[in-house]
């Protein structure tokens, strides 16, 4: 049986999928529901909108969200909530009660901010699959039972735990921060970034790290508070070992642990081996050509002289490495082409391209600067998991038309169960996390999901990757269908995402990608010697 067909079993009792939309939604769900993406991601940026209330109850959207996710959470381990309307009355009391009875917590009803955290966390977790997880679906009480083993109880069940049901080493150690200040343990534990959870050793249960930073006591940070006491919190058979380190801007993802010891990733790669210096070697007699030297001086023509050399398998397609040429080119030429300037469609797409390219990595640079406590590394490591989950979709466009794409697409957001704002925030955060790293499937994932969220003119940069082979096979007549995409909203009154102020680049990426597929446009002028006067630049780099 294969791990996907695994994953989608263990998610079958929240998300629903049909033979249009591929079994995917549990890989989704993992990377956008909770978590970093679906909750802080969400959450923070909504900080900075107009708060909309629902006058029926008197609760934020903010607020309904956050509630839908606690309770799609405990609906999925078995504590039944009822349908995740946001609103947190009786029976979610109720379920929070049976939830915290389970994991012996204080029965209270009302979840602290560590519980909560740790049952959204346990649930994205087990979306994504795993032995523990299956195993845990054939035992009498269900998935619900990973709960306690992620918690990290020491073997045999006789594990202490201390304030809030944390550890008692981890609870000892909040009690030690608070006492030291004004804030208690209580209030410390409500703090975004105070304390993250993880598995760090690999063991299969939860290890905990505990940034003092958030904690503002002075006590726990340097003259400066450039630098405050991180607190690391390994599994270990007899319980949690402790290890102290001093740092600033620090997460789980900085920190690697062997059973109770943990060590800084950062301290393990900053000294590299020095690379072997080359040997010369003596010139050898004129050989037949193997097929690694691709071009040569004199009268073979080439550059110069210089050699051209491939290696035996040619790297992915790097989009970096092709705007980073476009733009010389484009300044060489004096500018960007125009609607009447155009001689080289694929030269005018692709610095529309890089164009359209920076304009998503400056929209996405500015929701992730207005996320307090979360890193760039963080968005990162969450936005890897976006792309696989897409995946199914994205080679939908190698035999797809656009228009039965995009539909697939509506009919998966439709059964996603998370709202538009909630995707919107997402695709436009890891578009800019894709293209910022040259990740093209996360970056392609992103655009589609946007289209299909009704954001037609994002259709443009999906042309782009067809017609100049970036994260998909080049096929420049698919390509047309999202180019008409774009270009349809666009002249139809849809607000531009790319380049507002050039009221030309509409025409321009249409007579392009027109050129591009059916060539008529005047082609770039031959120098002497056979040689183009620019280079193309296809998908190499």
């Amino acid at each position: 049986m294969s791990s996907s067909f695994i994953r989608a079993i263990t998610a079958a009792s929240l998300l629903t999928t049909t033979a249009a939309a591929p079994a995917v939604a549990d890989n989704l769900g993992a990377a956008l529901v909770g978590g970093l993406i679906g909750g802080v991601i969400v959450n923070e940026a909504n900080k900075n909108k107009r708060r909309t209330v629902v006058r029926s109850s008197g609760v934020s959207s903010a607020t309904r969200a956050h509630n839908r996710e606690t309770q799609t959470a405990l609906n999925y381990f078995g504590f039944q909530a009822g349908t995740p309307d946001g609103v947190f009355g009786r029976r979610s009391r109720e379920a929070s009660r049976q939830y915290q009875m389970h994991m012996g917590f204080p029965q209270t009803g009302n979840l602290t901010q560590y519980e909560r955290d740790f049952l959204v966390t346990s649930y994205n977790r087990a979306l994504t699959g795993g032995p523990q997880v299956v195993k845990a679906m054939q035992s009498p009480q269900g998935v619900r039972t990973v709960l306690k083993t992620w918690h990290g109880a020491p073997a045999g069940g006789s594990g202490r735990y201390g304030y809030a049901g944390l550890p008692i080493e981890v609870s000892n150690a909040v009690d030690e921060i608070a006492a030291a200040g004004d804030p208690t343990g209580e209030q410390l534990l409500q703090r975004t970034g105070f304390m993250q959870l993880a598995d760090l050793n690999k063991d299969g249960r939860n290890d905990y790290m505990i940034d003092t930073s958030a904690a503002g006591i002075p006590y726990w940070c340097n003259s400066g508070g450039a630098s405050c006491t991180v607190m690391v919190f390994a599994s270990t058979p007899q319980g949690y070992e402790r290890n102290d380190f001093t740092a600033g801007n620090i997460t789980t993802a900085d920190f690697t642990c062997t059973r109770g010891e943990c060590d800084r990733i950062e301290a393990q790669t900053t000294t590299l081996a020095a690379a072997p210096v080359p040997q010369p070697v003596a010139p050898a007699a004129p050989a037949p050509q193997t097929g690694t030297v691709l071009a040569s001086g004199g009268a073979q023509g080439g550059l110069g002289g210089i050699q051209l050399f491939e290696t035996a398998s040619a790297p992915a397609a790097s989009l970096t490495s092709h705007c980073s040429k476009v733009s010389l080119l484009t300044s060489s030429n004096g500018g960007y082409m125009t609607v009447s300037s155009i001689t080289d469609p694929e030269l005018a797409l692709g610095e529309q391209f890089c164009l359209a390219r920076s304009y998503a990595i400056n929209r996405g640079e500015t929701l992730v600067s207005g996320l307090q406590g979360v890193t760039s590394a963080q968005v990162d490591s969450q936005c890897d998991q976006f792309g696989p989950a897409l995946k199914p979709y994205v080679a939908q466009l190698a035999a797809g038309e656009s228009t039965a794409v995009i539909a697939s697409m509506q009919k998966f957001i439709l059964q996603s169960n998370m709202s538009v704002e909630q995707l919107k925030n997402t695709a436009q955060i890891c578009l800019f996390s894709g293209y910022r790293r040259d990740n093209m499937e996360v970056a392609l994932g992103a655009s589609l999901l946007l289209v299909g969220l009704g954001q037609q003119p994002y259709a443009e940069l999906i042309g782009h990757h067809m017609a100049l082979g970036f994260g998909a096979a080049e096929d420049t007549g698919r390509a047309q269908g999202w180019y008409q995409t774009a270009i349809a909203a666009l002249e139809g009154g849809a607000e531009p995402v790319f380049a507002p102020g050039q009221p030309e680049r509409v025409a321009l990426v249409k007579a392009a990608s027109t050129g591009l597929s059916q060539p008529g446009l005047p082609q770039p002028v031959q120098a002497s010697g056979g040689a183009a006067a620019l280079p193309t630049f296809g998908g190499s780099n």
